[in-house]
């Protein structure tokens, strides 16, 4: 007993740990789901913030590019209605640099000796020294000749305005600008001066510093890391969150790290890096593209990481129209997918903590409550011994154990009974199979059973089986010779088992009487089809191919019925043309159509049932007509077509095909193969 309870209790440890499994597993996937969800929307709702981010930043910078190109143009007019007082140009180049605080400086550069009196090179200049002073003055000399300078030559040739590569102001100073420069032109139409308006880079520095001064405390976390790694090789950014603009070519325009800026090429670090990811994502900048990654609808099956000096990181950017210039955002994963990880590894220890709590608690209360199973189970064993009146013990609670004991208490009172009934129906049952098993054996004898049937002649060659899809079955095969003809049929009656093998037997038996006295196969068919309509109230019908084979002339005279079309394999392998008659039994009365057709020597007619083209494989694929030609081409191009060997490698086909899959229709096969007799040829 003391054992038994043992054996009790490993019972409910199991169930207990059956149960955990399955919570488990139930609540791994749904915190798995729970994580993942939470962690996309927060990193969907980060990268929408961000990217709003930048675009905020991106149109600051085009509003103040907007102002300095509209100052400019609105300038140009101005300028052109005074080339004929040059004192003037001082005035208007210090009151755009006054009225318009983006631009630091502002100078209008005329061609050689365009004023002669004013020398050779006359440029009027005004330059924003603080928030109050502007100066003013001429610039241009032999020592610096703008005239010669690259800028100026690639303005003179442009066609309108446009904003030149930035560059660090002159004289060693370390000031980054970039200028707008616009033609100006005298009444012909020629240039004879270059407007020029300059904006410092370094204030669109301070807009991208601005822009992730709200994420800084992502550096000191990361600085902190990058102090116990080793020292990079290299000088790295200043941190993360960063942001940059580049121009067409890659070059650093602006930086949160103005050391970058007109000295570092984000193009040529990215292909040095050989990181093809990076590199894609910077030459989409240069192509003025918008975008962001990890872009999740466009790129659902990249996996790659995008790593910027050493960090996998997100980026986002955007062109500044008017110009080719395009802005990024940098951010480290982390710096997204951080709060969701934190939300999920709560959750994770929150429910693992639950899982342990339901472990203890459903574990005790599983034992209490299996217990009386025990006692169920030793009386159930007794019963299992066959002693049906053991006495079952008395269940105290009313509910699914107590039912269990009622069942086995129920099952008592019938297992007697029915072990009576089964002895009964078993030896009613092994009768059934006794008589079927005779009526099977009746109905093969009914059919040709010895191949070659005729070994002593050497004109003709045959071969057939049927194979029925139940102990009995509806399909049949004959054929005799009579008058140097030979008489043969095939046929498949409607449904299976013992009424399509009652079915059967009839027409074997009509054909052979019927064409024992009857030589044209199509009255042999209108008498069979009289024969089987009359009071036939099950509505079963036959499908039947008759054919006489003149063994002298090799004429071939047939009558199809509904059937398969056979197929003739010699020089070839075709179907046999067949006309379109009713099944034997459908209507009285019908007339149906001979055909005829000379049969070459080393012909082979072979005639089939649909349970050969209808064979169905697991997936209940039909095995068609089509493989069974493919079969009958593979044995002539063998040279081995003669009735056995087709009727082999056919059913081989079939079985190799079907597989595991249950016989679905009978399956009936008769091969004829006419040859040469004593020598003689057909004529």
């Amino acid at each position: 007993m003391k054992k038994k309870h043992k054996k009790m209790q490993m019972f409910a440890k199991r169930l207990t740990g059956r149960i955990m499994l399955v919570l488990l597993i139930v609540m791994g996937l749904a915190s798995y789901l729970l994580y993942d969800m939470v962690s996309t929307l927060v990193e969907e709702e980060e990268m929408d913030l961000y990217e709003s981010r930048l675009s905020t930043s991106v149109q600051k910078v085009k509003r103040v590019i907007s102002d300095v190109y509209v100052a400019t143009s609105n300038l140009v007019p101005e300028v052109e209605e005074s080339l004929d007082q040059p004192d003037r140009m001082f005035t208007l180049v210090e009151r755009i640099v006054t009225l318009n605080p983006r631009i630091r400086s502002c100078g209008i550069s005329f061609v050689a000796d365009y004023y002669p009196q004013k020398g050779r090179w006359f440029c009027p200049y005004a330059v924003r020294r603080d928030s109050t002073k502007v100066e003013v003055k001429s610039v241009g000399s032999a020592d610096y000749d703008y005239l010669k300078s690259k800028w100026f030559t690639e303005a003179l040739a442009a066609k309108k305005g446009y904003w030149a590569e930035p560059f660090f102001e002159g004289n060693g100073s370390s000031t980054p600008l970039v200028s707008y420069l616009a033609p100006i032109r005298d009444k012909q139409g020629r240039t004879v001066a270059i407007l020029g308006a300059d904006v410092s880079l370094e204030w669109f520095s301070d807009v991208l510093i601005k822009m992730t001064k709200k994420t800084t405390h992502m550096r000191d976390s990361l600085h902190t890391e990058n102090q116990q790694q080793e020292k990079p090789k290299k000088t790295t950014w200043l941190g993360y969150p960063y942001s940059f603009i580049i121009d067409g070519k890659g070059t650093y325009i602006a930086h949160t790290d103005k050391r970058h800026i007109l000295r570092d090429n984000f193009l040529k670090e990215t292909a040095a890096a050989q990181d093809t990811l990076a590199n894609y994502y910077c030459r989409q900048m240069i192509a003025g593209k918008k975008g962001y990654y990890p872009n999740y609808f466009e790129d659902e099956e990249n996996t790659e990481s995008l790593m910027i000096d050493g960090h996998s990181v997100y980026l986002f950017y955007a062109p500044i129209e008017h110009t080719d210039w395009s802005m990024a955002l940098v951010l480290p994963s982390f710096e997204i997918k951080g709060f969701g990880i934190v939300v999920g590894i709560i959750f994770l220890l929150l429910v693992a903590l639950a899982l342990l709590v339901v472990y203890f608690v459903g574990r005790r209360i599983i034992k209490n409550t299996v217990k009386p199973l025990h006692q169920l189970a030793t009386s159930a064993g007794e019963v299992a011994k066959g002693h049906f009146d053991t006495p079952l013990p008395t269940i105290k609670y009313n509910d699914e154990i107590h039912l269990l004991r009622d069942s086995f208490e129920n099952m008592q009172q019938s297992l007697t009974k029915y072990v009576d009934e089964l002895r009964t129906t078993t030896a009613s049952k092994a009768a059934i199979e006794k008589e079927l098993k005779v009526a099977h054996d009746i109905q093969m004898s009914m059919l040709p059973k010895t191949f070659p049937p005729y070994p002593e002649r050497n004109d003709i060659d045959i071969a057939g089986s049927l194979t029925p899809a139940k102990d009995v079955g509806g399909d049949l095969f004959d054929f005799y010779i009579r008058d140097e003809k030979l008489f043969f049929c095939v046929g498949d009656v409607s449904g299976k088992g013992v009424p399509a093998s009652l079915v059967m037997a009839v027409t074997r038996s009509l054909f052979r009487n019927v064409s024992a006295h009857e030589s044209e196969p199509s009255q042999i068919m209108k008498t069979l089809n009289d024969a089987l309509v009359e009071n036939n109230e099950t509505s079963m019908f036959v499908t039947l191919f008759v054919g006489v084979l003149d063994l002298d002339t090799g004429l071939l005279r047939y009558c199809n019925a509904g059937h398969d079309s056979p197929l003739l394999i010699g020089d070839g392998v075709g179907m046999l043309p067949c006309d379109s008659n009713l099944p034997l039994g459908v209507m009285p009365g019908w007339a149906y159509s001979l055909q005829e057709i000379d049969i070459k020597s080393q012909t082979v007619i072979f005639i089939y049932t649909d349970g050969l083209t209808e064979a169905e494989d697991m997936s209940q694929a039909l095995f068609g007509d089509q493989r069974t030609i493919e079969v009958a081409e593979q044995v002539l191009a063998e040279g081995e077509h003669v009735p056995s060997t087709i009727i082999k490698r056919m059913t081989q086909a079939v079985k190799t095909f079907v597989g595991n899959a249950e016989q679905s229709d009978d399956l009936t096969m008769l091969a004829i193969k006419y040859k040469e007799m004593n020598g003689r040829k057909q004529e």
